[in-house]
């Protein structure tokens, strides 16, 4: 009879939550995914090494929610008493609470060690090069000793974990905890959570005064070069030619990630006072405290101007629950919070708002659902979608392609392909208010990024692809502004979209050319409408020509 298998597999974790991603380019100088904490799944439970020890708990219930990753392993006919014995043994050994090291010994070591007594397999490579690549860098370096300190003093070892029985409910020992050790254990895991969430917040304002900093200089740079225009032709080209070579080099930067056109933004539809105070209104007919306290703190960032900060860590709670009550009584509830939202998104550190929502994504999942809410709302809604790309920052969250699944579908969800949603139904409805917000968006993508390409972010694209982003939705998008041409419209609409349209030909460069070609209309149908359409209708005819088969 042979032995009974069981599945191993790995849960990988962002720690960062997605910050490292955004963010390890600018600060180590070299693009880093994530910051990785590891747990093995096996025997239906998920084994993990931190400051307090090996612990484990159910699969995925660790504080960091649901895994990034689920990396399979392999299978074990290893017994489950022998496994627990060699565990055991570790937890005595080689990986006791003191043994633990931010850098050099780890959850992801522990991890590896495991995998390979299970099933001979280690965990990816990346995972355990991940200490040595970081401390590599300049920066790296200079955070050594403090990771170092951080690592000897921390009682958890920079991982928040609970503390659960090896095996699954036998404790290694047979005294049971006292009620008050229970309880303190509680009160440790509280004091970490806010820790985590003050240290969040902390990372985020810094990253606010970074971009602020690179604005002041980029102005004072603008401002040198006009006090300086008396300059010799010499020393103008040699400048010029000084300043080419730091845009090169700078253009990963978030300067070069600017638009370069404004985007179509609804700034004086919106009278702040007003919507607040409706807003106000309906919340005190059924609201509760918590509601009035995220009132009186809303108030603070959209009419007082105080910033994000203002905003308490049950914000997005205070969103959801409205967002997410579909009483048709609640009805102008939604459409106000939805219009005072659409004013804060203009403020430039809304970003820190959207990036509490990562996890949740309560936002984009309430924006999937465009489709089946009432029209009011598909303004509302439409609207701050637009607002979102007056910023360079809040735009490119609009565009992120990590993915997740929502509530009550298996379909991969990302914010580019909501944001295409917002966008083809608003551009294809018949309420002129929700076309012209849906032609804006179409715009407003078409301007986002930029033709030119560096060489290392060229090496990470597909084959040929122009742009990894828009690379699942391009089409999809042409296909709505081709069925929005074939009504009549206005030269604006027609402008805004006939950008979009060449934009995506661009970037998918066979597909939407030949819809082109099969639905139509011909572009040059379009040409003595104004002068800015006509100059968009040649370069679209140059692309058709361009490809194979479509003279």
């Amino acid at each position: 009879m042979e032995d009974e298998t069981i599945a191993v597999c790995l849960h990988i974790y962002d720690m960062t939550r997605g910050m490292a991603q955004l963010m390890s380019a600018a600060i180590l100088g070299k693009q880093i995914d994530g910051i990785w904490h590891t747990g093995v799944v096996v025997y239906g439970r998920e084994y993990f090494f931190g400051g307090q020890g090996i612990a484990s708990c159910l699969p995925g219930e660790t504080i960091l929610g649901q895994p990034n990753q689920i990396h399979p392993l392999g299978v074990t006919q290893i017994p489950f008493a022998i496994f627990v014995d060699y565990v055991q043994g570790l937890a005595d050994s080689t990986f006791r609470p003191d043994a633990y090291h931010l850098l050099r010994h780890n959850c992801n070591n522990f991890s590896n060690e495991l995998a390979q007594f299970l099933c001979g397999n280690s965990i990816p490579q990346h995972i355990l090069d991940l200490p040595t690549e970081v401390l590599s860098t300049p920066f790296g370096q200079s955070l050594q000793p403090l990771l170092n300190s951080l690592s000897a003093s921390s009682s958890q070892g920079g991982i928040p974990v609970l503390p659960l029985d090896l095996d699954g409910g036998r404790r290694s020992v047979n005294r049971a905890p006292s009620p008050g050790a229970v309880a303190l254990e509680r009160a440790i895991e509280d004091a970490r959570r806010d820790s985590l969430k003050l240290e969040e917040r902390r990372n985020t304002i810094l990253e606010k005064v970074e971009k602020l900093e690179k604005k002041k200089a980029k102005k004072q740079l603008q401002q040198e070069r006009q006090s300086s225009s008396s300059t010799s032709a010499s020393e103008k080209k040699m400048a010029d030619a000084s300043e080419a070579n730091t845009a090169r080099e700078g253009s990963e930067e978030e300067n070069s990630k600017a638009p370069r056109e404004p985007p179509i933004v609804f700034k004086d539809l919106i009278d702040i006072r007003k919507e607040y105070e409706s807003l106000a209104e309906c919340i005190a007919k059924v609201g509760q405290d918590d509601d009035h306290q995220s009132m009186a703190e809303l108030k603070q960032y959209v009419i007082d101007d105080e910033g994000s900060w203002a905003l308490g860590d049950n914000f997005l709670l205070f969103i959801a629950k409205w967002l997410n009550d579909d009483k048709p009584c609640n009805d102008r509830l939604r459409v106000q919070l939805l219009t005072v939202l659409a004013s804060a998104a203009l403020k430039d550190d809304v970003i820190l708002i959207l990036h509490q929502d990562r996890r949740d994504h309560v936002l984009m999942n309430y924006a999937h659902n465009i489709d089946r809410l009432p029209m009011s709302e598909q303004e509302a809604l439409a609207l701050f979608m637009c607002n979102l790309f007056e910023n360079g920052s809040s735009s490119e969250w609009l565009l992120y392609i990590s993915e997740w699944t929502a509530p009550h579908t298996t379909l991969p969800l990302s914010n580019i392909r909501v944001t295409t949603k917002v966008a083809v139904t608003a551009l294809l409805s018949d309420n002129p208010l929700l076309q012209d917000r849906g032609s804006a968006i179409i715009y407003n993508l078409a301007i986002k990024e930029k033709m030119e390409r560096t060489r290392d972010f060229a090496e990470l694209m597909p084959r040929g692809a122009l742009s990894k982003v828009f690379d699942d939705v391009a089409t999809e998008l042409a296909m709505a502004i081709l069925q929005f041409f074939s009504t009549e419209h206005g030269e604006e609409h027609i402008f805004r979209c006939m950008k979009g349209l060449l934009r995506f030909a661009y970037i998918a460069h066979s597909e939407v050319p030949a819809l082109i070609k099969m639905i139509g209309p011909d572009p040059t149908q379009f040409k003595g409408m104004s002068a800015r359409i006509d100059e968009l209708v040649e370069p679209l005819l140059d692309r058709l020509r361009s490809v194979r088969g479509m003279d």
